[in-house]
């Protein structure tokens, strides 16, 4: 009797976590607009875990969000940015459209993918998604940053270095979501 009790305590246990875990999953690592995460990623060949995170660290998937920049939407582009890339996609921009999660995805992505061709490289990328292309290409640049000039050894904004850690944990896991 005692026995079949610790074993129903157990797997009631187990189920509970389980819950938990899944439910804490879904909550931080949101699986929102995947099929147009999947689109962009195929049409601007950057990966679709690495959209995934940039758009949940930057908004956690909130289309209306807005940061105090001025940034707008899931993946929280300037507006100047967004018709910088509205440009080079030959589209019209519409400041508008920045708050609809497939506009937005799809300048955010096509913007990654610029980053990581002109950097070479996925975390340089990140950095400029944040702090801003000149910005790191002034850290590569100075020695306190960078040994080498085509990594950077020390990240001076804290918000850049906070953000990257932050992109790559929702890497990690958003990785094994994409297959």
């Amino acid at each position: 009797m005692r026995t079949t009790f610790v074993i129903i305590s157990l797997t009631i246990c187990a189920v509970l976590l389980s819950f938990c875990i899944g439910s804490f999953h879904a909550y931080y690592y949101p699986m929102k607009f995947k099929e147009e995460i999947i689109e962009y990623s195929k049409s601007y060949n950057v990966e679709s875990a690495l959209i995934a995170s940039v758009a949940n660290v930057e908004s956690s998937f909130k289309e209306d969000a807005r940061s105090s920049k001025g940034a707008v939407g899931l993946m929280q582009i300037l507006p100047s940015t967004g018709e910088w890339i509205a440009s080079q996609l030959g589209e019209e921009f519409s400041e508008q459209k920045l708050k609809e999660g497939e506009y937005n995805l799809k300048l955010g992505s096509f913007y990654l993918s610029y980053l990581i061709d002109y950097f070479n490289d996925v975390k340089l990328a990140v950095c400029a998604y944040n702090a801003g292309q000149g910005n790191v290409k002034n850290w590569l640049k100075d020695e306190r940053y960078s040994k080498d000039g085509k990594q950077l050894n020390k990240i001076p904004f804290k918000e850049t270095a906070n953000y990257l850690n932050k992109v790559l944990k929702n890497y990690k896991y958003y990785k094994n979501r994409y297959k």
